[in-house]
C-alpha cells in the first residue's frame, strides 16, 4: 500500500492533493482592494485565538510507544524502497524523510527499519489525539494523522473573565515568542495570545501524559499563521505568533509555493506572471490577477499573503469517506492494474464492514508517469443501489460488480490497448451514509472511527499532498481539473497545496 505522509511538512513529491480553504467573505476582500494595488501590508488584527498541533515524526513515534527499545536508535518507517519518515536519532545521522532505503542505509548503516505498511495503529493513535484536543475546546478540526486545528477563542475569553485585574498583567508567555518580540500585556490581542500559549503547553503535556506523543504548537490570530508559526522551533515546542510579527513571518517563506493555500499548478501559473515571492504577490496588481485566476481565487491568494485568513475553524465530524491507495514504480498493463484495484477494494470492504456506513459513490484515481510533477486523474460514479445493499454484509458479494465498476472507470481514463505507465491506484469509497438517522455521540464516533479515515486518501503517495483526509475547509485551492467527463462518470479535480 500506499503511505500517508505525515508531519512537518517536509519535501513533497506531488502537490496535486486535496486541501480546501473555506473562502474569504466578499465583504471583506472588496474592502481590501485598495490596499492590496498599493502593496501596503494590512494590520492583522483578531480576537481569534488559534493552535495548529503537529505531532513530532508521528509514525516514528507510534512504532516507539509499541516498541519502547527503539526509543535511543535511530529508526525510520518503511513503506515500499522509501524510509517515510525518521526519528531525530536518525536524522542527526542524515537520514531524512522520503529518502530511498538503500541511501537511507548507506547514510546510517545502524538504521531500525520497520515496516509501515498497515496504517491501522497510526490511524487509531491519530484518532486518540483528537479526542484528546476535544477535551480541551470542541472546535477541533483535523488536517490528517498527525495535524489538528484548535480554535480556543473560547476558552480564553473564560479563563480571562476568571483572572483578577492584576493577575492578567503579570501573564507570561509559555514557549517561544516569534521574532523574540516583547509582549505588551496592556494590548487585549497579546494577552489573548499569551493566554492561549498557556492552554496549548497544556495541551503537549497532557498528549504526553496521556498518549505518550510530543509535538510542535503554533498559536496566532488565524489559521494560516498558527500553521506557519507552529513548525519554527522543532521539535517538540511551540511558538507564539503577535500580529506585528505576521508580515516577517510571511516574509520569510523562501518561494510563493511554500504559503499554504497556494499548490503546485496555482504556483507555476504564479510565476509565469513574474510572481516569485510573497513580496511580488503582495504588490501585484490585483486586476491583473484576476483576469489570471479569477476574481475569487485572486483575492483570496493576495488576502494569504498579506497573513490574512477568516477562514473558520470547523469541527471535522464523522468522516465522509475513505479511501485506500497503493504507489509503484510502474503498473503498464490492464491486468496489472486489475489485481492492484482488487487488493484495495478487498481492504476497503472490510473497513466498510467495521464502519457501519454504506458509501454511495466509489472512485478510482491514478497517477501517470511523469518526469516533471505528477497530477492526479479521477472518475466517480454512483454505486447501484443493489451493490449497496450487499455491503458491510461481512462477504464479498459486492467485490465482483464494484471491480466492473472500477475497470470501467480505468479504461475511462487509460486507454488499456496503448502503452501507459502508472504508478499509483487508490480507491476511494465516498458520500458515506448511516443506516439509519440516529445520531451517535462523539463518544460512539471516535470508538469506531479509527477504522475510517476520509476523503481522497487514506494511503496516499509519497507525497505530502491529499490533505483532505478530513474534508477541511481550509485553503481552499484553485481548481485545475483534469479532464472533462462524460455522463455519469464525473472529472474529479485536483487541488494544488504546498505546506512550509
Amino acid at each position: 500500500m500506499g503511505v500517508e505522509l505525515e508531519e512537518e511538512g517536509g519535501p513533497v513529491e506531488e502537490e496535486d492533493a486535496a486541501r480546501a480553504m473555506e473562502p474569504l467573505d466578499a465583504g471583506a476582500a472588496g474592502s481590501s482592494l485598495a490596499v492590496f494595488d498599493q502593496g501596503v501590508p494590512t494590520q492583522i488584527s483578531s480576537s481569534r485565538v488559534i493552535v495548529h498541533v503537529d505531532l513530532d515524526c508521528f509514525y516514528a513515534q507510534v512504532e516507539m510507544i509499541s516498541n519502547p527499545e527503539l526509543k535511543d536508535k535511530p529508526l525510520g518507517v518503511q513503506q515500499k524502497y522509501l524510509v517515510v519518515t525518521c526519528n531525530y536519532e536518525a536524522r542527526k545521522l542524515g537520514v531524512k524523510k522520503l529518502m530511498n532505503v538503500r541511501d537511507a542505509k548507506e547514510k546510517c548503516p545502524q538504521l531500525v527499519l520497520v515496516n509501515g505498511e498497515d496504517l491501522s495503529r497510526y490511524r487509531e493513535m491519530s484518532y486518540k489525539v483528537t479526542e484528546l484536543l476535544e477535551e480541551f475546546s470542541p472546535v477541533v478540526e483535523r488536517l490528517g494523522f498527525d495535524e489538528n486545528f484548535v480554535d480556543l477563542t473560547e476558552m480564553v475569553e473564560k479563563r480571562l473573565q476568571q483572572l483578577p485585574r492584576d493577575e492578567i498583567l503579570s501573564v507570561t508567555v509559555s514557549g517561544h515568542i516569534y521574532n523574540n518580540q516583547s509582549v505588551n500585556l496592556h494590548n487585549i490581542t497579546h494577552v489573548r495570545l499569551v493566554v492561549g500559549s498557556q492552554i496549548a503547553a497544556e495541551i503537549r503535556e497532557a498528549m504526553y501524559h496521556q498518549l505518550q506523543l510530543t509535538g510542535c504548537a503554533g498559536v496566532a490570530p488565524n489559521k494560516l499563521l498558527a500553521k506557519l508559526v507552529s513548525g519554527v522551533f522543532k521539535p517538540n515546542q511551540q511558538t507564539v505568533l503577535l500580529p506585528e510579527s505576521c508580515q516577517d513571518l510571511i516574509h520569510s517563506l523562501n518561494h510563493i509555493k511554500e504559503m499554504p493555500g497556494i499548490g503546485y499548478k496555482t504556483a507555476k501559473r504564479l510565476e509565469v506572471l513574474g510572481i516569485n515571492s510573497v513580496r511580488d504577490l503582495q504588490t501585484f496588481s490585483v486586476k491583473t490577477l484576476e483576469k489570471e485566476l479569477g476574481i475569487s481565487v485572486a483575492q483570496r491568494i493576495q488576502k494569504l499573503s498579506f497573513g490574512e485568513d477568516n477562514s473558520p475553524v470547523t469541527p471535522s465530524g464523522p468522516p465522509q469517506s475513505f479511501s485506500e491507495e497503493d504507489t509503484f514504480k510502474k503498473c503498464s498493463s490492464e491486468a496489472e492494474a486489475k489485481t492492484k484495484i482488487e487488493e484495495l477494494l478487498s481492504s476497503l470492504l472490510k473497513r466498510v464492514c467495521h464502519d457501519g456506513r454504506k458509501p454511495h459513490t466509489i472512485r478510482l484515481v491514478i497517477r501517470r508517469y511523469s518526469e516533471k510533477h505528477c497530477n492526479r486523474e479521477s472518475r466517480q460514479c454512483p454505486i447501484p443501489s443493489h451493490v449497496i445493499q450487499k455491503l458491510g454484509t461481512g462477504n464479498y458479494d459486492a467485490m465482483t460488480p464494484l471491480l466492473d465498476i472500477l475497470m470501467k472507470l480505468l479504461r475511462n481514463m487509460v486507454n488499456v490497448k496503448m502503452p501507459f505507465h502508472l504508478t499509483l491506484l487508490s480507491v476511494c469509497f465516498c458520500n458515506l451514509k448511516a443506516l439509519s438517522t440516529a445520531k451517535k455521540g462523539p463518544m460512539d464516533f471516535y470508538l469506531t472511527s479509527s477504522l475510517s479515515t476520509t476523503s481522497y486518501s487514506s494511503k496516499r503517495s509519497f507525497s505530502r499532498a491529499d490533505r483532505n483526509l478530513i474534508q477541511a475547509p481550509w485553503d481552499h485551492q484553485l481548481q485545475e481539473e483534469t479532464r472533462n467527463s462524460p455522463a455519469n462518470v464525473n472529472g474529479s479535480a485536483t487541488w494544488g497545496w504546498r505546506g512550509r
